[in-house]
């Protein structure tokens, strides 16, 4: 039946996400130079878990909103850049086993996240999509140059991330602050999101449908700008990457505030969130 509703298993399953990034984002962007003490592995520099609190953020923040949600449409583009983050991060767990705190009770809750989530996100995403409408008659569509701006963009990032995650040595020689083959697999996994949140909306073109997800891009791509500058000791600006990154984050953060705005005062009129 398509009635747009949300089941009540999808809602709890995003309460407990939420409580769970949202202790992720404390530890690794509150306080970056203990995880040693606080999380499933060492990762120096700061930078890396500092990247890494901020997707998290973003993730806390979609899963919030998935919890609040009235209509399954608005929520419903960001599960499958999800399932892929999770995917990436399970195969990484996998690949570099040696390298985590078995000891750690995080590292146990780390790892109960990313065997199941990959697996739970996209049948919630099977379970609900049923419900979805499609586009309403005369609905407020994303404009056509937009939608393919956000194809060639989240394909683009797409073929890079992948690269990176299954050969990461040529990005850690590249990349503007000291990354491992456990931590560039990382890397690339968190931006399989917003890679991925691109090829979405580029699909489905409904505003409605875009606006949630943008947003949590908009909220973590934010925090990882100021995490540059908390910690922009780790980062080596000779490298030409790094002016590169700097560029892709404003970018994306700038592009995103300004389509929300546009979009949500489209002919000048409010468009009201759900």
């Amino acid at each position: 039946m398509r009635d747009d509703r949300i089941d009540a298993l999808t809602r709890i399953v995003a309460i407990n996400v939420v409580i769970a990034v949202f202790t992720g984002f404390v530890l690794l962007y509150g306080f970056p130079d203990r995880t040693a003490q606080l999380w499933a592995w060492t990762i120096r520099p700061t930078m890396t878990p500092m990247l890494m609190g901020a997707g998290y953020l973003a993730c806390a923040y979609f899963f919030w909103r998935v919890w609040r949600a009235s209509e399954w449409h608005t929520v419903a583009l960001g599960f499958l850049p999800v399932t892929a983050f999770a995917s990436f991060m399970g195969i990484a767990t996998a690949l570099h086993w040696d390298r985590f705190n078995h000891e750690h009770v995080v590292f146990w809750l780390w790892l109960a996240l990313y065997v199941v989530t990959p697996f739970l996100v996209p049948a919630l995403w099977l379970r609900n999509r049923r419900a979805d409408p499609g586009p309403a008659p005369g609905e407020l569509m994303l404009p056509a140059t937009v939608r393919a701006v956000f194809a060639l963009v989240g394909l683009a990032e797409t073929l890079f991330v992948v690269a990176m995650f299954v050969q990461p040595a040529w990005a850690i020689a590249l990349w503007p602050w000291k990354l491992t083959p456990l931590t560039a697999r990382v890397v690339a996994g968190w931006f399989s999101l917003t890679a991925v949140i691109g090829l979405t909306i580029a699909a489905d073109g409904r505003w409605s449908a875009s606006r949630i997800p943008l947003q949590s891009a908009l909220v973590g791509l934010s925090l990882m700008l100021l995490a540059l500058w908390r910690a922009g000791g780790d980062v080596d600006w000779a490298k030409p990457l790094a002016l590169v990154f700097v560029l892709f984050l404003l970018t994306l953060v700038i592009g995103f505030a300004a389509l929300l705005w546009i979009m949500d005062h489209h002919h000048g009129k409010p468009v009201h969130a759900h």
